[in-house]
Order: structure tokens, then C-alpha cells, then sequence
């Protein structure tokens, strides 16, 4: 009888730093949303193909979908607002906040829509 061994196949990529709470006054404007971010970093050293992948909020129920590969050891913020895509920091293109200040799950799937990792805040 064959032995079947299930091999976990590591992304490398994981969420980092969030900023679900700009600072000042949540007024809406430009500036407001893109002090909104959230960190998306790959910990292995070859790059990774983030085509298809998405970044949720569990407030919000709306997906930002990757465009792009992330290099070995790099990052990429992804702001809530408007802007201009570079390698560092990608725009989601929202005209609302997508976090919730205090509390709200970040959900990182890949290309597939399995589970790569998940960030939780509960700051009441």
C-alpha cells in the first residue's frame, strides 16, 4: 500500500505592519485614505508571482487584487486610496475606508483563494 505524504507548499509571504487607523481626522480625502495601509511582505529570498492574489477586510467585503511580483525580501504597502502604483506601494483606488479602526480581520489569499495568512486588531 502507497504512503500518500501531504507536502505544505510555503508562500513566503505574510501580512506585516497595519495602519487601519490614519491619523487626524477621518475626513476622507485622499491623504486620509492612503494613511490606511497594510504591509505585505515576503520573507523568502525568490521572488513571488502576486498576480491574483487579494488582500480583504472583513468590514469592508471588498478584495484588492494583486497585479504584481514581490521580489525576495521585499514589501509592498498597500494603500486604501488613490494613486500611482509603484514597487513599494500599490493603491487600492477606494474612495471609503477599508478598515475598521478598531477592529477588523486583514485576509491574504493567493491566486488560488486559499488562506495564505490573516491579521486580526481588536483595540476597544
Amino acid at each position: 500500500m502507497p504512503h500518500w505524504i501531504l507536502v505544505s507548499v510555503r508562500q513566503g509571504c505574510v501580512l506585516g505592519a497595519v495602519q487601519a487607523d490614519s491619523l487626524g481626522r477621518d475626513g476622507g480625502f485622499n491623504r486620509s485614505l492612503n494613511a490606511e495601509w497594510v504591509m505585505v511582505k515576503n520573507t523568502g529570498r525568490y521572488a513571488v508571482a502576486l498576480t491574483g492574489w487579494t488582500l480583504t477586510s472583513r468590514r469592508a467585503h471588498v478584495a484588492y487584487r494583486f497585479h504584481q511580483r514581490l521580489g525576495g525580501y521585499q514589501q509592498v504597502c498597500v494603500h486604501t486610496g488613490r494613486g500611482l502604483d509603484t514597487m513599494r506601494d500599490v493603491y487600492q483606488n477606494r474612495r471609503t475606508y477599508a478598515w475598521d479602526n478598531y477592529r477588523d480581520t486583514a485576509t491574504l489569499r493567493n491566486d488560488h483563494r486559499l488562506v495564505v495568512d490573516t491579521k486580526h486588531w481588536n483595540h476597544r
